[in-house]
Formats: C-alpha cells, structure tokens, sequence
C-alpha cells in the first residue's frame, strides 16, 4: 500500500524545491502534518498551543550568538551576546576584531570561544565564508560551507540552518534538549544518542524545523 506521506508530499506546494524558508504560514503546515503522523506531538500541540517560529537575522552577529550558546546555558549566552552588542553596534567583522581578549574575557568569551569568533570574523573578510550566498545552497552544502570554519561543528551549523536560514527539514540531532524532550514524550528508559534522534526523526519529514520547534516548546513549558 502507498505510503500517505508520500501524496501529501506531491500536492501540498510546500515541498516545491523553491520553498525552503519556514515563514508562519508554513510553520502551521508543517504543524498540522506532525499532529495529524505523531499523536505525542499533536498532545504537546494541544497542551501548549503552536510554538514560536523563533526566526534570527542571518549574518555574523547571529552566528557568533550561536557559537556563544555552545555547551551554555541560552540565558548566560544571550547576555553575553548583549553586552558585546552594547560595546560594538553594528557588530561585523572588522569591529569584532578590534576587541583584544581581555575585552572579550569582561563580555563573557571564553579563550575558546574567542578563538572560534575570530576564525570566523577572517574567513568572512577573507572571502573563504559568504554568509550572504549560503540561502541559495541545499542543507548538505550549508552544512559543509560552515563547518570548514574551526569551532562550526554540526550543532552550531544544524542551528544557524534552523533559526537563521528556517529550513524546514533541518534536525539538530547534538541539541540536548532535544534529547531530554524526546526521551520524556516517547518515555525512552535512557537519553537517546544523536543516531537514536535521528532514527526517531524519521517520520517527522519532510517538516523536522518544525518538530524541533515543538520539542523545544515543550521542554520550556515542561522540562526546562
């Protein structure tokens, strides 16, 4: 018997090539596909309502947020990102780079972290990173585009994907609330691995943004 998804993945325009920017309009789409494939979702759904789009600006300042929020806490990262914002407006490139390390330290960068920001603040001056051309490529080539950056991992690049560029089948597989969230809605016995995730997440394609989306609801109305 033909799999129902696959229909509903030919007539619903949604899934024209072109259509690769999650907006609130398609974030209700893919919304009604999960409920309608995963009960659990659409319990979640039911419980708290649909969840934000939580859409960033693309560009260097919202990659360095991201690169901030690694292994952190996002309230410590986005105070961070606050404070670098308050000292260097408009925050690109050049101006990073003016910053020294002690500076930097004061706003909240580890050595690190530093370190990943001002990789990424050369290569975006030195051409070998466009951040303005990455809307035009597939998730794949996103990916390996900023992942040639040292300290852009799959998390950080998964992330930048999902908020920035709102593709709407990017599935943060490293995000551990993500995993807490999953192992509590299909009462898994043990965390689940990013491989468990990305089994799990299967059936949530072709809208997995928007499953992330409502994970992540649910871990701040729930778990968090």
């Amino acid at each position: 018997m033909a799999d129902p998804r696959e229909s509903r993945r030919k007539t619903d325009t949604s899934f024209a090539p072109g259509n690769r920017h999650l907006t609130k309009k398609t974030l209700c789409q893919g919304l009604e596909f999960l409920c309608a494939h995963d009960p659990d979702l659409g319990g979640i759904t039911a419980r708290h309502g649909p969840p934000p789009l939580w859409a960033r600006k693309p560009g260097f300042s919202t990659l360095v947020r991201i690169i901030l929020e690694q292994q952190v806490s996002l309230a410590s990262a986005k105070a961070a990102h606050d404070r670098l914002v308050a000292l260097v407006s408009p925050l690109i490139p050049e101006r990073f780079l003016e910053l020294d390390g002690k500076t930097l330290k004061r706003v909240g960068f580890s050595r690190q972290k530093t370190d990943y920001c001002r990789s990424l603040a050369n290569a975006l001056l030195g051409g070998q990173l466009q951040l303005d051309t990455l809307g035009g490529l597939d998730d794949a080539s996103v990916r390996s585009e900023l992942m040639k950056i040292k300290g852009i991992g799959y998390w950080t690049a998964d992330i930048y994907m999902v908020m920035a560029l709102r593709r709407p089948d990017v599935w943060p597989s490293g995000d551990l609330a993500l995993a807490v969230a999953v192992q509590n809605l299909k009462r898994l016995k043990s965390r689940p691995t990013p491989d468990d995730l990305n089994a799990l997440s299967l059936g949530w394609r072709p809208w997995r943004a928007v499953a992330a989306r409502v994970l992540w609801h649910y871990y701040l109305s729930e778990l968090g």
